[in-house]
């Protein structure tokens, strides 16, 4: 089987250039002491929005703009918008108010004409916000459009992780991504549970993909899952128990098929039980 290594690909100099100066003036912006993040968020999606308009506070003011445009304009402000975590009982008001400026930025700009499938930039994009916004963030995280958090403040994430489009990162009772995990599209991670009784009664439990894991294609894993270094939780999966290292587990419920053939000696062997006496 053929070994496909990912191009090196990147925009004209041009763009380089105008998207470094942009993700520079970003970076200091977030980066100066005491620094007001819902009111960069307003003015970079402003600028993203509504280029060459002017000020925000003139056309906002202005009466000859469309009660419609007004609202649009309020929005891009995250202090006059409201997200599905901050009404959840158990959330750490202190620390979402401050992720939120930036989470509302991740999300919103992921909408804009720059964004979208624009991955040289939206990587660089995203890249400069995580470590802001989650507990640990590695080197070289790379992550693609739509992706989205339930806190952001309890993930923790390790080195070279790469999260594709569409994911759910749920971190409401504590999410850990070790080194070189992989999440692959329209995947579901979740950190917490509700009872089958009471649906207002939410059990958080920690999740944690070690090292190496992948986790495919439109799979789920479940709140308190551990997925062993190196596992796989396959296609369309629901991962409901822990996935052992090395092992690709499938299904619904997701079960071990198979070990990797890399997989050391004692991710292949099994303990086998002694004999009863008769």
């Amino acid at each position: 089987m053929a070994f496909l290594p990912l191009k090196t690909l990147g925009p004209a100099d041009a763009a380089v250039k105008a998207n470094d100066a942009w993700l520079a003036e970003l970076d200091a912006a977030l980066g100066r002491p005491g620094a007001d993040w819902s009111l960069v968020c307003r003015e970079t999606l402003f600028a993203l929005w509504y280029p060459g308009q002017g000020s925000y506070d003139a056309l906002l003011n202005d009466a000859k703009t469309a009660a419609a445009t007004r609202s649009a304009l309020l929005a891009l402000d995250p202090r006059n918008i409201t997200l599905e975590p901050e009404y959840y009982a158990d959330v750490d008001g202190e620390k979402f108010a401050r992720v939120k400026p930036l989470l509302w930025l991740w999300y919103s700009f992921d909408r804009t004409p720059a964004a979208g499938q624009n991955v040289d930039l939206g990587v660089k994009f995203r890249r400069l916000l995580a470590p802001r916004i989650f507990a640990r963030c590695g080197k070289n995280f790379k992550c693609f459009q739509n992706v989205e958090f339930s806190y952001g403040y309890n993930l923790e994430v390790g080195d070279d992780c790469v999260i594709h489009r569409h994911v759910l990162l749920d971190d409401r009772g504590g999410l850990t991504l070790g080194n070189r995990v992989s999440i692959s599209d329209y995947a579901n991670i979740y950190s917490h549970t509700h009872s089958i009784v009471e649906q207002k009664e939410v059990t958080n439990l920690r999740t944690v993909l070690e090292d190496d894991a992948r986790i495919t294609y439109h799979a789920t894993v479940l709140a308190g899952v551990k997925v062993g270094q190196n596992g796989m939780v396959g296609a369309s999966a629901l991962a409901t128990k822990d996935v052992k290292p090395y092992h690709v587990n499938v299904g619904i419920p997701a079960k071990s098929i198979r070990v990797k053939p890399n997989a050391p000696v004692e991710a292949i062997a099994t303990q086998r039980m002694p004999k009863r006496e008769v």
